[in-house]
């Protein structure tokens, strides 16, 4: 397994999910109504491909100290992900923003975590 090859398929899949996620929180917070739930799976799933692919290269191959770091915030954020999604998202009551922050701020340190050993 070539692992620059997985932190790239994992950097792109996460720069997708994020996109999505922006989306998310532009909707959130400019229309004060939670997002569409195909937008709020698909952003999840794309995610867990990211974080399966991480998870897995970590137990195989080996990941870089800083990506370790980052996949160890991912799991951080995927579990706010989660939280969002089957406290609110799912029975319909406004997503939190404070804990939309949170999840953000965490997968967004864990993205530059991953980038760095990406494009040094």
């Amino acid at each position: 397994m070539d692992i620059t090859l997985a932190l790239k398929t994992a950097l792109g899949l996460l720069t997708i999910t994020a996109l999505g996620g922006i989306a998310m929180a532009i909707q959130r917070f400019g229309t004060k109504a939670n997002p569409p739930d195909w937008l709020a799976m698909l952003h999840g799933l794309l995610a867990a491909a990211a974080l399966a692919l991480l998870i897995y290269t970590y137990f195989t191959v080996g990941l870089p100290v800083l990506a370790a770091w980052g996949l160890l915030l991912f799991v951080v954020a995927a579990l706010g992900g989660v939280f969002l999604n089957l406290a609110f998202q799912t029975k319909g009551k406004p997503l939190p923003g404070a804990i939309i922050v949170v999840h953000a701020a965490i997968a967004v340190v864990g993205y530059a975590l991953l980038a760095i050993p990406v494009f040094t």
